[in-house]
């Protein structure tokens, strides 16, 4: 089963619940707020092919609220703020059954995971 990884109000997050469903494919929503994606999760992500430059989000609020800009992150310090403060990884993030992995709104790189 698909896994759409996100928030309910995040405007990408409702494109791509809006996609899979036109696509008639069924899913899990897993909510960050509801229920944190753990430091194994992200780290799944990643020895998938994942990048953190995919997965940390510096153009949010959460990012410049924790003023990360003034500190130097290691990717190791990125992983562990990422499980830490789930609000910090771009949304959404898609699993399909085969492991694929999709990060942020992207219709063609959705697409080609539900063929």
């Amino acid at each position: 089963m698909i896994v759409l990884y996100g928030i309910k109000n995040c405007d990408s997050v409702r494109k791509a619940r809006k996609l899979l469903q036109a696509n008639n494919r069924e899913y899990l929503f897993q909510d960050f707020r509801e229920k944190a994606v753990d430091e194994e999760t992200i780290r799944d992500w990643i020895d998938k092919g994942v990048t953190i430059k995919e997965l940390f989000n510096t153009r949010g609020t959460t990012y410049r609220t924790l003023k990360l800009k003034d500190v130097t992150l290691t990717d190791e310090d990125k992983i562990k703020w990422l499980a830490k403060e789930n609000m910090l990884i771009k949304r959404p993030v898609i699993v399909d059954n085969n492991g694929s992995i999709v990060v942020s709104y992207d219709e063609n790189k959705i697409s080609s995971i539900l063929n």
